[in-house]
């Protein structure tokens, strides 16, 4: 039998781990500053400032903005590469959920979030969902909300939120689950300028306030799940329109599923479920969509017991994903993982003892602190002063050298031309040493030819990425490279996946208050000497966007944005265009009958 090893408890926490598996060291220097009270929160990880080291973001428990404790508004734990941190705190509001991407495409990260206590009275944290745009820094913002949480209804609180690009426009969208009673689950589609509008949501029910983005069902349109007493799974068509499809999964309980997450444990390319049953135990399942079920792939994992959190990662870097869980009991909580092997067997591996009780407050895996290449854990977990406290604790190896591992995509997965996914890698680098990293795409095999996405990025393990357009293949993958003078390496990822792009015009209608879309493929065999021209008719007045993008996906112009009356119009670019293939996509919140482009020569 596997020995399991566990943490020490002599005042701090020291080592956990076990003979044979994963051993984690904690590294929470700097985490007690400020003082957390109680209640829940949500973490990411993100390297906000670019410095090539993972830093937290959170806005912390029911003690901000200064309930009994000093936190405050947007609050970024730095870290500095080896498992210590320092806070900057920022605004004057807090207690809920948080989101990191680059909400208005300019190369630098932004926040989404969802709170109970929008007390600022200025712009800056008056609304109970925002957006807020970073400078690059991690310590100022500005806010980018109209329209968020404008239901009156909707006055009582959200929490847990993310970000992804489920209307596949190359722009993210947000979504957010309410605090704990009342106001529902909501969904906003980004309209590229600051303001947003509801696609989807409902009001009342119970919650636990999770919500995560994924592509449950292979379809290239971005799903969600949430704890939620009205429904945990909602499968998304591109078009804002989201349906439920709990389906035969169990009963959710009278505050729905507890500390859902989403992963591909059987690396078939869609993400499957875990969370904590209503009898407090651990369950895992995949979706079939040939059968449209859920599919139990639980196996010998606890049913039953005190579990509050779920977390799906490949812990151990063996190329299939593992659970951790955090439980609560009298003498001591703890961190469990199981070890998965993509058919459903979990073999346990590590527990982390927690000081009593333990309680869930927030819990994250996947991002690596140090650099040896191991995903590490963060977490919030009541402590016996019935006060919060965070924890990281770091897979304890040691990079001897340098390494790189594809995280997502890893093969199956399907996406659409024009749309924005995160592409994740885990590197291990030698310490003392930094490194850089390459991204390319091959949309023809393992054997290329390979096309730069980016260069020379930092280690932080994340690229917000606008999948090229023109491409049509399943054959795709991506080659990550790792340089660390005078070492590189190299990693493909581990199965093929789909690019799908628009072919000739095609509409998709984006809901009743949605825009709709035509994309036109223009082949520019010579170079043009005086650009292109786009004719178009609108039936009615709308708002329109015209852009265009070359076959690997970057914005080369815009033809035309704005309000534009009923009738036919004509949007030029004059700037010279290479010969090439490029894709003109027109939108429009009216539907667009009919557009026609021209190469001016």
């Amino acid at each position: 039998m596997r020995n399991i090893g566990f943490l020490i408890l002599a005042g701090a926490l020291c080592l956990a781990g076990s003979v044979w598996g994963l051993t984690y060291v904690e590294s929470s220097t700097g985490l007690t500053t400020p003082t957390l009270e109680g209640g829940h929160t949500e973490l990411e990880f993100a390297d906000i400032n670019n410095d090539g080291n993972l830093d937290i973001l959170f806005i912390g428990d029911h003690g901000s903005p200064y309930v009994n404790t000093d936190q405050h508004g947007i609050m970024v734990w730095f870290g500095d590469g080896t498992g210590r941190w320092s806070i900057y705190m920022n605004g004057n509001f807090g207690y809920g959920g948080i989101a990191v991407g680059d909400a208005n495409n300019d190369g630098k990260l932004d926040v989404g979030y969802g709170m109970h206590h929008n007390y600022s009275g200025v712009d800056f944290g008056d609304q109970i969902m925002e957006v807020a745009l970073g400078d690059g820094t991690g310590r100022n913002w500005v806010p980018w909300d109209d329209s968020l949480a404008n239901d009156p209804q909707m006055d009582w609180g959200m929490f847990g939120t993310d970000f992804g690009d489920f209307d596949n426009d190359g722009w993210l969208d947000v979504g957010s689950n309410a605090f704990g009673a009342d106001n529902g689950v909501h969904v906003y589609r980004s309209l590229r300028n600051g303001t947003w509008r509801q696609v989807f949501g409902f009001i009342g029910g119970n919650s636990q306030m999770d919500f995560v983005f994924g592509d449950i069902n292979k379809d290239g349109n971005l799903d969600f799940v949430t704890a939620h007493q009205n429904g945990t799974v909602y499968f998304g068509d591109g078009t804002g329109t989201f349906t439920s499809r709990d389906l035969n999964l169990p009963p959710r309980g009278t505050r729905g599923y507890g500390g859902v997450s989403l992963g591909d444990v059987d690396n078939d390319g869609g993400r499957d479920l875990s969370f904590c049953n209503s009898l407090e135990g651990v369950e895992v399942w995949t979706y079939n969509e040939g059968t449209n079920q859920w599919v139990d792939f639980s196996g010998t994992l606890p049913d039953t017991g005190s579990y509050e959190a779920t977390q799906l990662c490949d812990l151990n870097k063996d190329g299939f994903a593992d659970l951790a869980a955090m439980s609560y009991a009298s003498d001591t909580g703890r961190v469990t993982i199981w070890l998965g092997n993509g058919a459903g067997t979990w073999t346990l591996d590590t527990r982390i003892p927690l000081p009593a009780p333990g309680y869930f407050s927030a819990f994250r895996a996947g991002g690596d602190v140090d650099h040896n290449g191991y995903p590490d854990l963060a977490l919030v977990s009541e402590q016996t002063t019935v006060r919060n406290r965070a924890h990281v604790f770091k897979e304890s190896s040691t990079a001897s050298v340098l390494s790189i591992t594809p995280v997502f995509p890893r093969g199956g997965e399907k996406f659409y031309g024009g749309s924005v996914r995160f592409i994740d890698w885990l590197c291990a680098v030698p310490s003392g040493r930094t490194a850089r990293i390459r991204l390319e795409l091959s949309t023809t095999g393992t054997g290329g030819p390979w096309t730069l996405i980016a260069d020379t990025l930092r280690e932080g393990g994340r690229y917000q990425w606008r999948v090229p357009t023109g491409v049509n293949s399943t054959n795709c993958y991506l080659r990550y490279k790792a340089f660390a003078t005078p070492d590189s390496a190299v990693a493909l990822t581990p199965a093929a996946f789909t690019i799908n792009a628009l072919s000739g015009i095609e509409e998709r209608g984006q809901g009743a208050e949605g825009s709709r879309v035509q994309g036109i493929k223009l082949n520019i065999a010579s170079p043009s000497k005086n650009g292109l021209s786009l004719y178009y008719y609108l039936p009615e007045p709308g708002e329109v966007r015209v852009e265009v993008y070359d076959a690997l996906g970057r914005k080369v112009g815009v033809l035309a944005e704005g309000w534009q009356e009923a009738g036919w119009h004509a949007s030029r670019n004059s700037a010279r265009l290479p010969a090439g293939v490029y894709f003109i996509q027109l939108r429009s919140n009216a539907q667009c009958a009919r557009g026609k482009a021209m190469i001016l020569r």
